[in-house]
């Protein structure tokens, strides 16, 4: 979610949104407007683009009306603001009028610091909207989503939106709101699941991760799904290679913190805490098996055997079996 800073009054005068990420700019700019118009319904809200914001018209948009109306002015792409503008936008954070809210969307980076600089300087509101490259980032988003809207989800669940939907925040908000307008109680991964586990991608590691934990009967009913919904065979192959894999670097690594672990291993932490909770009835003998029987199933779906199908039941019922090997006999 959106940083801000400890000015979190929405009508402050000047409120700078930094980042590129498009779904938390809008989200600053919509906490702003409701805020305005919260406190007066006939808000003017203007919306301006750096070509729109020449010199002249923001002293023209901040004049005082005779009906002393509230008004919202919002600059997108501020970072490419021509140098005169720039100029009376740093003298207008000096004497700010009052009645109006001018909210700056900028981009970040070193492209009209100065400006970010200046309004810094003046004490203007700041809300951090950072592209959330990193899946713990998402994750965190989700629960939050999750716990704005008041409800309760799983880990799990929320684990399985992420590898789900990807790195869209817009699909990932739009998700949320889904199955939160949907479900009564407790989402949990189940539900996920069945809302979105037709997607090839959440298909295919679905199929692993109940491999490689050892459930058999559910990994195969997760074959059978996603090859019904037109998942792949190779993506399956793929998944459940890098599903035992995971298990194989791990059982082999030395201890620590998922920090530590995921940079030796090239993981991320969540990931580590995920296969950690997998490989607990592995031995380095299942592994083997395993990998011995991926590297079958991917030569049987690419053109080394007659049915694909039958090559990936086969490795889920392996690699599921794999999973167990430890305390047996």
């Amino acid at each position: 979610m959106a940083k801000k800073t400890a000015n979190d009054d929405p009508l402050a005068p000047v409120t700078l949104a930094v980042g590129q990420e498009d779904l938390l700019l809008d989200r600053a700019v919509q906490e702003v407007v409701a805020a305005a118009r919260a406190a007066d319904a006939d808000t003017d809200v203007r919306d301006l683009t750096p070509d729109q914001l020449q010199p002249g018209t923001l002293a023209e948009l901040t004049s005082p009306s005779l009906f002393a109306e509230r008004k919202v002015v919002v600059v997108r792409n501020a970072q490419d603001l021509s140098a005169d503008t720039i100029k009376e936008l740093k003298g207008y954070f000096g004497s700010p009028a009052e009645e109006i809210t001018l909210v700056l969307l900028h981009a970040g980076g070193a492209k009209g610091k100065g400006l970010l600089d200046a309004a810094r300087k003046a004490g203007a509101r700041e809300v951090a909207c950072p592209k959330m490259t990193k899946p713990a980032d998402r994750l965190a988003f989700v629960r939050g989503e999750f716990r704005a809207q008041g409800r309760s989800a799983t880990p799990e669940a929320c684990q399985a939106l992420v590898d789900a939907i990807g790195s869209d925040l817009r699909e990932l908000a739009s998700a949320v709101a889904q199955l939160v307008a949907d479900i009564e109680g407790t989402i949990d991964e189940a539900v996920v699941g069945r809302y979105y586990t037709g997607r090839a991608e959440a298909s295919s590691f679905t199929v692993a991760d109940r491999a490689v934990e050892g459930r058999a009967a559910e990994a195969l009913e997760a074959l059978r799904w996603s090859l019904a919904t037109g998942v792949a065979p190779v993506m399956i192959t793929s998944a459940l290679a890098q599903g035992v894999r995971a298990i194989g670097k791990l059982s082999s690594a030395r201890g620590g913190r998922p920090a530590d672990l995921a940079r030796e291993l090239g993981m991320p932490p969540w990931k580590i805490d995920r296969v950690r909770q997998q490989m607990r009835g592995w031995t380095p003998e299942g592994v083997a098996v395993a990998l011995r029987a991926v590297a079958e199933a991917d030569a049987g779906v690419k053109g080394g055997g007659d049915d694909p199908e039958y090559a990936l039941e086969k490795a889920v019922v392996i690699i599921a079996r794999a999973a167990r090997s430890r305390g047996r006999g």
